[in-house]
């Protein structure tokens, strides 16, 4: 006879079984062989279940970390373009104001209309086109292109500066200032010698003046010669340049010296009647290339 007693908490009491047959026993000993099996089956699945979560879980922590490092990667990248763009745009706006003021420089310089060169106005514009957003890599090369147009635009700013500045050097040698304010007195040429009364031939033009009177430069230029020469008594000459040169003449004294780099319209000398002179006046000649030419042919560019 073989007893077995069953206790479980979902029972009331415990259960005996009596077994009185061998076959019996065995079969029952199957039977709960046969329980435990499928228990310790059951717990190996639910272990392995919880084993393919645990796996599938770590390839998704490990997938998202791949992703935010990407994303960190994509916004660092995005950063860097957009700083290297505004440092080209930062550079285009240094090259545009430099520009901008050359232009005005030059409107002023060279006298153009206001109206037609307004550097410090952005131009109109307008239009009924689609719009689309500008990639990266076109707007880069945009911005090659804009500062290559400026480059070219620089260099030709330049270019018409350095002309302009080549004329202004020459209109200033150009001896085109009265050196005193006074009327013409006598003029270029022939005329009758107001000391003996006869024929002779006048290589300047006389000017009115007061004794004492600044005798001022008709030109830039350098001092060649500062002292006395017959006829002419104190006179003062300068080289303007280009073979250009004027004297003045008769001066009651003299201001500059030998050497002296004198500008338009400065003080050379005062006005009297040195030399060979009736009364007091200043001589004026003007030499171009050795030869005494018109003084009036200058003096009319400006005055007319």
């Amino acid at each position: 006879m073989v007893n077995i007693i069953i206790v479980s908490k979902f029972l009331r009491s415990p259960v005996k079984l009596s077994f009185g047959q061998p076959k019996v026993v065995l079969s029952a000993s199957a039977i709960v062989l046969g329980l435990l099996g499928v228990a310790f089956g059951a717990g190996f699945v639910i272990r392995s279940a919880d084993g393919g979560a645990v796996s599938e879980l770590s390839r998704v922590k490990q997938d998202l970390s791949r992703q935010q490092a990407a994303l960190v990667g994509a916004r660092e990248d995005a950063q860097r373009e957009i700083n290297a763009i505004a440092a080209r745009v930062g550079e285009l706006q240094a090259q545009a104001n430099r520009l901008n003021a050359l232009g005005e420089r030059l409107t002023h310089d060279g006298k153009l209309s206001d109206g037609e060169f307004k550097f410090d106005r952005v131009p109109g514009m307008g239009g009924d086109e689609e719009v689309s957003d500008v990639p990266a890599g076109d707007l880069l090369k945009s911005l090659d292109a804009l500062q290559l147009q400026f480059n070219q635009s620089g260099s030709q700013l330049s270019v018409l500066e350095s002309m302009m500045y080549n004329q202004q050097l020459q209109l200033s040698a150009l001896p085109t200032s009265r050196p005193v304010p006074g009327f013409i007195t006598s003029g270029f040429g022939t005329r009758a010698d107001p000391f003996s009364g006869g024929q002779a031939h006048h290589m300047g033009i006389d000017f009115d003046a007061n004794y004492g009177d600044p005798v001022r430069a008709a030109a830039g230029g350098v001092v060649v010669f500062s002292g006395v020469k017959t006829g002419f008594g104190n006179v003062v000459e300068i080289d303007h340049g280009n073979g250009y040169s004027t004297l003045y003449g008769h001066n009651s004294s003299l201001v500059v010296r030998v050497g002296d780099i004198v500008r338009p319209g400065q003080v050379l000398a005062k006005a009297g009647s040195t030399g060979r002179s009736t009364g007091p006046h200043v001589h004026f000649e003007v030499h171009v290339n050795g030869q005494p030419v018109n003084p009036r042919k200058f003096l009319e560019q400006v005055h007319g």
